[in-house]
């Protein structure tokens, strides 16, 4: 690929990455992101790049870099950072497969692919049903060899020191991005989900490979970890407000104004398109998104017709009201996780040109009492009002200092988390298994 290529293909995948995730409009923010690229940046070896540094609107750690010098962090990626030299280790990094042309390389081989392989179009064999369900769509590369993030890492340290930051910060993000992956590991029973470890696999080996390059370089350099703090005081953290969020078994979107309920033991996956629950332990799967009518105004019709392409042997089609709001409901039989099922799906007319659409995997032999909570979990869809919308604020980060008699647990208490705040707050903060906070030390918090 030439470098002409690359510029052409890094631009049109950008507008795709832009309308996938968003940018964090935050201009205070993306003005240190960009700050802090063009000193990694501006003695590489290639001369005839310009890299330009964005801010994804995900709270998915992750990272990653485009032909043409796109680069990219995401907001969950500012959060676990813990100085400025944290941040600028992760795109010195990137930077360095960008001009060892790795990004190109995997262009050229055809690799770009979407995460996520549609859990129902599969195993239903319909394709109106999986123009929604897929698990994942986070938009990504598929993993470099491990000489590419060796060399990827090597030149990174390089562009720290040749940046004055201090070479070590590569590898102490290193160690954050394994606490927080063995965190959610913890928290969700698998190793399942998407991280800048699916893309750029962290082992104890790199860590250790990272922390002796960075020997091989003058000791010292800038850290900013207050200066970072300081940047990232307010960030929204986690789901933000365009993109809804759950509290409980419930999700919320205030930008929209809609909300719905899922059953007990269902685990809230939201996506740029759309929103999975699912329950590990009865392999039940619930989702949900919000599409064009397509000039559809009877949603029989639209079911049939628009969603089905008129394909199927769907039974028992009924016209329902949910809350107010006009619907259609059908089901017929199919298979989740290779396990025979019922699928149902529910269309209600949101407005004039959109329909909320509920797309319900119930495998054979599932209780009375979880179809009868999947319905109900359906008919929950719901408008909020004004007031209701605006009470719901999304979390954020906050920077506060630990005063005499503060410890660990009694800031890891003022956060919002709802389970393993503790932990949460270590990881958050890059503290080692037993360290504790200092007096006059400053840390981040999740409130709301």
């Amino acid at each position: 690929m030439s470098p002409q290529q690359e510029k052409q293909v890094g631009a049109s995948e950008h507008e795709n990455i832009v309308k996938q995730y968003g940018l964090y409009k935050d201009a205070k923010l993306q003005a240190y992101v960009d700050s802090v690229g063009a000193r990694i940046a501006k003695d590489t070896e290639r001369s005839d790049v310009q890299y330009k540094f964005f801010i994804i609107d995900s709270p998915i750690v992750n990272a990653f870099a485009l032909p043409g010098g796109y680069v990219y962090v995401s907001r969950g990626l500012l959060a676990l950072a813990n100085s400025e030299a944290e941040l600028a280790g992760v795109m010195a990094h990137e930077v360095g497969h960008v001009t060892a042309r790795h990004s190109a390389e995997r262009y050229s081989h055809g690799v770009v692919t979407s995460l996520g392989a549609a859990v129902l179009s599969a195993a239903v064999g319909k394709q109106g049903v999986s123009q929604a369900l897929s698990v994942g769509g986070n938009l990504y590369m598929s993993s470099y060899s491990r000489s590419q993030e060796n060399e990827a890492d090597s030149l990174g340290i390089r562009y720290l020191s040749r940046g004055s930051y201090d070479p070590r910060a590569m590898s102490f993000f290193l160690s954050s991005l394994q606490a927080q992956s063995a965190l959610d590991s913890a928290i969700s029973g698998d190793a399942q989900g998407f991280s800048y470890f699916s893309t750029h696999p962290a082992t104890s080996d790199r860590v250790a490979k990272t922390q002796g390059e960075a020997t091989q370089f003058p000791p010292g350099g800038d850290w900013g970890r207050e200066k970072h703090f300081d940047m990232i005081s307010g960030m929204t953290y986690g789901d933000s407000a365009e993109q809804g969020f759950a509290r409980g078994n419930t999700f919320y979107h205030p930008s929209m104004r809609f909300a719905f309920d899922v059953p007990n033991g269902f685990e809230i996956v939201n996506q740029p398109t759309q929103v999975i629950a699912a329950s590990k332990s009865t392999g039940a799967i619930m989702a949900f998104d919000l599409v064009s009518s397509q000039g559809f105004s009877d949603p029989s019709a639209y079911l049939t017709q628009q969603w089905l392409k008129g394909e199927g042997d769907i039974r028992g089609l009924q016209k329902i009201t949910v809350n107010g709001m006009k619907g259609a409901t059908a089901e017929f039989s199919g298979t989740v996780n290779n396990r025979a099922a019922t699928i149902r799906l529910i269309a209600i007319q949101w407005s004039a040109d959109k329909y909320a659409r509920f797309q319900i995997a119930i495998p054979q032999g599932s209780s009375a009492s979880l179809v009868e909570a999947l319905k109900t979990a359906s008919y929950s869809f719901r408008r909020l009002s004004e007031k209701e919308a605006g009470a719901l604020k999304p979390d954020h980060i906050r920077i506060v200092t630990a005063k005499a008699g503060d410890t660990l647990s009694s800031l890891a208490a003022k956060q919002s988390f709802p389970s393993h705040r503790e932990e949460h707050f270590r990881v958050l903060n890059g503290l080692k298994p037993g360290e504790a906070v200092q007096a006059g030390g400053v840390y981040k918090i999740v409130t709301h």
